[in-house]
Formats: structure tokens, C-alpha cells, sequence
């Protein structure tokens, strides 16, 4: 037997359950990888809670969960380019790594670098691959200013620095306690609030060129407050918006390939990027990990550890 996460309805945290489950068995093209570490994410949190219902249905019981690294224990029918023993980064589409065990494709895996640590490579897939197509979707220059709010959050983090790796001059909203920590990457940090349009006007000597939100709460309207093309603002959580102003909303489907977590990873073993993980829970504390989630203060990622 395995241990894995699951909710039978829709709700709060009190809804999530660790649960006793038959280990599972890899089939043709699949593979059975061993949970090292696992990220938890602000949209696994709005499925749970019913409000993407229209875009992401659950089915009952549900389980939870993208994002993995782990150590591969056995292999399907067929597949060949990777071995028992392998360390992986990889993720899937079945929300099922909140987990002791998780069945992926093959095709999904990358192998973890050394200098990234577990922590850090089981939470990559979802913030890292909705940072690069996020950024992707706004197309920085070089000596361009980009703005990102969320600056500090798993996703903003993380947008920041790729930004800053294009070339672009980069604004990030964070709250104080983040300043420091965004100047140390090279980013302007301006406080978010009352005025945050004059602040950012003031930061920004020679206007702003893009956009990215990973925030919600009316910042696709500040965008368009600053004079950005609607074509070079993206939002990763505020559709109605994205809607109703002809927006992107580029995200992590955008970019959900293992080409695109191998070259984040070889970033960050390379200490090109950073992934700053704030707290790392057991397995059985899945409820408070996404109470602490939820507050939406925190900076860089929290991660599961079976």
C-alpha cells in the first residue's frame, strides 16, 4: 500500500485526506516514480475548492497534484531511454503527485540535475513552465521594461528572472518585506496598494513595455492604465479579463513539455535562476501547507515531502 491525497467534494482545506491506496503500476509508455518532493500550487487549490469547475471539472474521488521529483522504482511496456534508479523531474496531467507514488509518461520526465536540490526540482513544472510561457507570451526586448506583479510568488519569482536573462529592465510588486530580495536579483521593487500606478510610472523613466500578472485583482486594468499594447500584457489567473480586454492568458499549458523543465533545470543548476522554496511540509500536513498557500504572502514555493 501507498499513501496519496484526496477529496471526495468540493471546499475548503478540511476537504483534503490522506489516503491508504494500492501502490501503483506503471503501464505501456509509463513509468513508477518514488516521491521525493512535490509542489503545491494556488490553481490546485481553486480546483479543490470548485471555482474552475467550468475549465477544470473534478471527478470524484479526486486526487491532487502536478508537479514531482523523484526516483523511478519501475517501468511500462516499451519504454527504454530510462532506467530503474533514474533521478527525474517530471509532472503530470492526472493530479495525482500529492503521493508516496505517482505514474507518469515517460515522455513527461527529465533527469534532475545534481546541483538542483529535491526540494526545488519537485516543485518546478507548474511555476516554472507558467513563468516561461508567461514571459514568452510578452516577448521582451532587450532595454525593455517589463512589470510583473506577484514579484516575490512561485510564479513572479521566477518571471523576474527570466526577464532579466532576455535583457528587459524589470518592475516587481511585492510587499516591503520582498524589496531586498528583489533588488539582490537586479529587479526594481515597488510596493503594491494605493498609488502603485504613480510608483510604477516613476520607476519606470522610459515607460513601460510589457506586463505579466500572476496576481489577478485588477492589474490587467493597471496595464492598460499604463499604455501597454494589449498584445504584450498576459495573465495567468485573470481570465474574465484576459476576456473582455483581448489580453493573453498564456500559462502553463503553453509551455508543458520536458524540453522546457530540462532547460529551466540545467538554469538553475548552472545558478542562472533561483527557486526560492519558504516551507517544506510532510505529506500528512497537506492542509496546512495550502492554508499557508492560500494567505497568498508567500515567497518562491511550498513543497510536499512523503
Amino acid at each position: 500500500m501507498a499513501r496519496a491525497i484526496r477529496f471526495d467534494e468540493y471546499g475548503d482545506v478540511e476537504v483534503l485526506r490522506v489516503e491508504e491506496v494500492p501502490r501503483p503500476t506503471p503501464g505501456a509508455g509509463q513509468v513508477l516514480v518514488e516521491v521525493r518532493a512535490a509542489g503545491i500550487n494556488p490553481g490546485e487549490a481553486s480546483i479543490r475548492k470548485g471555482l474552475l469547475h467550468a475549465r477544470f471539472p473534478a471527478t470524484f474521488p479526486s486526487g491532487q497534484g502536478s508537479d514531482f521529483a523523484g526516483v523511478v522504482v519501475s517501468l511500462g511496456e516499451g519504454v527504454s531511454e530510462i532506467a530503474v534508479g533514474d533521478e527525474v523531474i517530471g509532472f503530470v496531467d492526472t493530479r495525482s503527485s500529492h503521493a508516496d507514488f505517482v505514474v507518469a509518461e515517460a515522455g513527461n520526465l527529465t533527469p534532475r540535475p545534481d546541483g538542483v536540490p529535491w526540494e526545488v526540482a519537485g516543485s518546478l513544472f507548474v511555476a516554472g513552465t507558467t513563468a516561461y510561457a508567461a514571459l514568452s507570451a510578452v516577448c521582451p526586448r532587450e532595454g525593455e521594461t517589463v512589470v510583473v506583479s506577484g514579484a516575490a510568488g512561485g510564479v513572479g519569482s521566477l518571471v523576474v528572472q527570466l526577464a532579466k536573462l532576455a535583457g528587459a529592465s524589470v518592475i516587481g510588486l511585492a510587499g516591503e518585506a520582498n524589496h531586498e530580495w528583489l533588488r539582490e536579483l537586479g529587479v526594481i521593487p515597488v510596493s503594491y496598494g494605493d498609488g502603485v500606478l504613480e510608483r510604477i510610472r516613476e520607476a519606470a523613466v522610459d515607460g513601460v513595455h510589457a506586463f505579466v500578472d500572476t496576481f489577478g485583482d485588477g492589474y490587467v486594468e493597471l496595464a492598460l492604465h499604463l499604455g501597454i499594447h494589449p498584445g504584450r500584457i498576459d495573465t495567468i489567473i485573470d481570465f474574465a479579463a484576459a476576456e473582455k480586454y483581448n489580453v493573453k492568458a498564456d500559462g502553463n499549458a503553453a509551455a508543458a513539455s520536458a524540453d522546457v523543465l530540462r532547460e529551466l533545470g540545467l538554469l538553475l543548476d548552472k545558478g542562472l535562476l533561483t527557486l526560492p522554496i519558504a516551507r517544506v511540509y510532510p505529506l500528512e500536513e497537506v492542509r496546512d501547507a495550502y492554508r499557508e498557500l492560500e494567505q497568498r504572502h508567500t515567497r518562491g514555493k511550498i513543497v510536499l515531502r512523503p
